[in-house]
């Protein structure tokens, strides 16, 4: 009866067994990585890209920029406007002549790249150790920046820096590759929505890793350095000492006291690359200050 008893259930327990288990098997585990979609997506953000290339002026640099330049000072105009009413603008004082002073030197060097901009030099009354340009030319110093500039040459090289992030158009650039993110990140996505919700976690989470460090940090740095070699170019065309550039960069890294992340974790270069930069374009830097300032002390 033993026997026959396990004989009996055998007809029926094997069959629910290997239905049973294989439909729980196929639910958990899921379908794997739909590749076919993610070509798509792939095969639309290389169309987006090579369609919409720009050249950077000063380097020649290919960039993908989609934004108008009216639409896009615009912006620029509207978050200006909307910061110095939040901040405590300085109007008057050394300080304030000194900033306009260098902006509109640095203007009339950028002049042959204007794309028409409408420059605006404010100071900011603020600890922050920070300046900034927007799309349109609209630029503000502030105050706590102004002891590590140290000089008339130390705040071109500041000023310059950040006007040449506005004339390479770093904001509309970077707001056209975070598009072409989201276009590969839905193609992920969509790739591994057949797949369990375990495993597409996993996907979307070494996406996000190669994406911030393998990507977006990388670009950011270029920008940086781009715009150190652009604001190089600008202050000495503008007759401001460029040999205070790498010198800037020596304070800049005391201010910090050192408390910078490593620099694939940045969105910055480390000052040591800065200045190992600057020290490499320098000769370049001298050549255009000789040509352009005669009387001033080489």
């Amino acid at each position: 009866m033993r026997r026959g008893s396990v004989y009996g259930r055998r007809g029926q327990y094997p069959r629910q067994r290997r239905g049973g288990y294989g439909r729980q098997t196929l639910g958990r585990r899921g379908g794997g990585f739909r590749w076919k979609i993610m070509l798509v997506f792939a095969v639309g953000a290389a169309i987006y890209y090579f369609a919409n290339q720009k050249e950077v002026p000063f380097t020649g640099r290919k960039q993908l920029r989609t934004m108008k330049p009216a639409a896009e000072m615009q912006l620029g105009l509207q978050s200006y406007q909307q910061i110095l009413r939040d901040s405590q603008v300085q109007t008057r004082g050394p300080i304030v002549d000194k900033v306009r002073e260098i902006g509109a030197n640095i203007a009339r060097a950028a002049a042959n790249e204007d794309p028409g901009f409408q420059w605006e030099f404010n100071v900011i009354d603020s600890k922050q150790v920070n300046a900034f340009a927007l799309p349109g030319g609209y630029t503000a110093v502030y105050t706590g920046i102004i002891p590590v500039a140290a000089n008339e040459n130390g705040l071109a090289a500041i000023m310059g820096h950040e006007v040449a992030h506005a004339l390479a158009r770093h904001g509309a650039e970077r707001m056209a590759q975070q598009n072409m993110q989201r276009i590969v990140g839905a193609g992920v996505s969509l790739g591994a929505g057949g797949m369990d919700a375990g495993a597409q976690r996993a996907v979307m989470g070494v996406f996000g890793g190669i994406s911030k460090y393998g990507f977006a940090l990388p670009f950011s740095r270029s920008h940086e350095s781009e715009a150190d070699y652009i604001g190089l170019v600008l202050m000495a065309r503008a007759c401001y000492d460029p040999r205070e550039a790498p010198r800037l960069w020596e304070r800049m890294k005391q201010a910090s006291g050192g408390g910078t992340p490593p620099e694939f974790q940045s969105t910055h270069p480390s000052p040591e690359t800065r200045i190992a930069d600057f020290k490499k374009n320098m000769p370049m830097a001298i050549e255009i200050y000789n040509q352009r300032c005669p009387n001033k002390i080489r």
